[in-house]
């Protein structure tokens, strides 16, 4: 039964990966942490670690659903160079810092760090003006260099520790410059790339750390059996979500996005 809802949550995953540029974190972060609590207590060696697997598992699932996400935006001509390039290689920069970050940090506190960064999210896309407005025919502002530098070492330095993909920075910075949701959501697909290397990369090397192996089935913090079943399940998700790419009114596509964190956030904050 828990690889079953796995499975499901991991085509849910895929599905927003496509329309909204996130999945891996805000839907596989909540799922398997609780997941591992209840099938191995809070007590055990795995219930300890229970949030850092949760992210380390999210990140490296990640990796798959973006690449092919990126795949089908680029064949729907949604990604620009310019929207891409440089402001990936300071998202990776930044990774390897929260990467580090939260390989030293317990996981209450990056579960909390989770919840009100997600609270933050929500209240700024929704009372600040730009995100909601319709952005089809508004014509795009390139970002400044230290908006490209800062804000990419930032993006990528949160969305490693959370392991959320950062696409809820990359989606509101673009859609403020005048991107329209489809090419928002689809750009912070390639951008989550580099999160979901370095993170993965970092998670794996951490774990080996550890005084005590979480168990046979684990590459440092990476569970191996989550991560093949939700990948799975994410790339069956891409492959249904393709079909609706740059269909979704503009605004219902914002009002939507937010919507989803507001559901995300209420799950972490019932449990």
């Amino acid at each position: 039964m828990l690889y079953l809802s796995l499975a499901f949550f991991g085509c849910i995953a895929g599905i927003t990966t496509v329309l909204f540029g996130f999945g891996g974190g805000f839907v596989v972060v909540p799922l398997l942490y609780q997941a591992l609590l209840i099938s191995h207590g809070t007590e055990s060696t795995v219930g300890q670690a229970a949030m850092h697997i949760a992210v380390a598992t999210s990140t490296s699932v990640m990796v798959v659903s973006s690449l092919m996400a990126t795949q089908r935006h680029y064949r729907a001509g949604n990604l620009r160079r310019n929207e891409i390039w440089p402001l990936a290689a300071f998202i990776g920069l930044g990774s390897m810092l929260g990467a580090y970050l939260a390989s030293h940090s317990t996981g209450p506190t990056v579960r909390w760090a989770f919840v009100v960064y997600l609270g933050i999210t929500i209240a700024d896309c929704w009372l600040r003006r730009g995100f909601l407005a319709a952005h089809e025919h508004r014509a795009t502002v390139s970002l400044p260099r230290v908006a490209t530098v800062f804000g990419g070492t930032a993006i990528g330095a949160i969305a490693t520790f959370l392991g959320v993909g950062g696409s809820v920075m990359t989606v509101p910075l673009l859609r403020r410059r005048g991107l329209s949701m489809s090419r928002a959501t689809a750009t912070a697909n390639p951008l989550t790339t580099p999160v979901g290397l370095v993170g993965c990369a970092s998670y794996m090397a951490a774990g080996l750390l550890l005084p005590s192996p979480l168990g046979a089935w684990y590459a440092g913090y990476v569970d191996l059996l989550a991560f093949a079943v939700l990948t799975l399940g994410s790339l069956c998700g891409v492959k249904l979500a393709s079909p609706w790419i740059g269909r979704i009114p503009d605004r219902v596509h914002a009002q939507v996005y937010i919507g989803l964190l507001v559901l995300v956030l209420a799950v972490m904050l019932v449990h």
